[in-house]
């Protein structure tokens, strides 16, 4: 069996999910459909802005559907009108119905940003560097009715790097992923895709990331903190407080240093060092809100930091 014989449809919305539709265009399968989210406001203007995924599937004239729920009835027919013989689900965004699971001969294969089991969920890629992993990967698995819970196929992993942010690591995974769903479609077509089985006493839950989940607290242990600071790069962001108003943080290191939690202990255009549980972290690049983020030395042009002062 080749690529060309299998009538696939590719699941997926952001940029992460575009190399993995690149790759599958350049196999040669035979894509008869992607389905991505609807268009959404975005940027000031609010302008109604397609995902990079429709963009992608329209450059190479692939028909593209966008219901706004695919478990209602009407999108599972225009679906099954598609008879795809196999789903390829990256980054979509929404729950397959065990309908939608089971319409396809070969099943869905998902790809999923971090070694299963652990790091189920939505946010994987920011949970593995907030709890200072220094390994990561991708796994491709076939769904089933629970969350990243189903049979795992292909695994293929990195190294974090020790400053390595969220958008860093995402900008690596996402080719990774790609070439894990072309090594499990070459195994499909040849009849030696292994199934195996997750243990879930190994798993973990990587959920949603809030913008609240980024408040700093300096009692911690710089490095916690640091992990935090690059976790939530670039969104939602850590922050903490100045005078009241939100201060978001970036670009940090973990340097020696000690005082009372919170307090800057010094400011000058290398950065800002802060106090911590234990260490001290020097902050690199700030922003206040409305205002763009600026290099520490650019910070302090507008605002006085002097050692003593309480963040938080």
């Amino acid at each position: 069996m080749q690529p060309a014989d299998i009538r696939t449809v590719f699941m997926g919305t952001p940029d992460f999910a575009c190399p993995s539709l690149a790759g599958l265009i350049d196999a040669g399968c035979n894509l008869v459909g992607v389905f991505t989210q609807p268009d959404r406001p975005s940027g000031r203007g609010r302008k109604l802005t397609p995902p990079p995924v429709k963009v992608l599937a329209e450059q190479r004239q692939i028909p593209v559907f966008q219901p706004e729920k695919l478990r209602r009835p009407e999108a599972v027919e225009q679906l099954r009108s598609l008879a795809p013989d196999l789903v390829v689900v990256v980054a979509y965004g929404q729950i397959l119905s065990r309908e939608v699971l089971q319409l396809p001969r070969f099943g869905c294969i998902n790809v999923h940003a971090s070694l299963l089991p652990k790091y189920r969920g939505a946010a994987p890629i920011n949970k593995a560097i907030i709890d200072g992993e220094t390994v990561t990967g991708v796994t491709t698995m076939y769904m089933d009715e629970g969350l990243d819970t189903g049979d795992m196929l292909i695994r293929k992993s990195l190294d974090i790097g020790p400053n390595e942010t969220a958008g860093e690591l995402h900008d690596r995974l996402a080719p990774l992923g790609a070439e894990a769903m072309r090594e499990t479609l070459q195994r499909l077509c040849a009849g030696t895709l292994e199934r195996v089985p997750q243990n879930d006493a190994e798993s973990s839950y990587a959920s949603m990331m809030k913008k609240e989940d980024g408040r700093i607290d300096w009692n911690r242990p710089a490095r916690q903190v640091h992990n935090l600071v690059r976790g939530l790069d670039p969104w939602p962001s850590a922050y903490t407080t100045l005078d009241g108003l939100t201060l978001k943080i970036a670009a940090t290191s973990v340097v020696a240093g000690t005082g009372e939690p919170g307090m800057v202990l010094q400011a000058s255009a290398d950065g800002v060092l802060v106090a911590c549980g234990e260490q001290a972290l020097l902050v690199g690049r700030l922003q206040l809100p409305g205002k763009k983020q600026l290099a520490a030395a650019d910070f302090l042009r507008g605002h006085d930091l002097p050692p003593g002062t309480r963040l938080g």
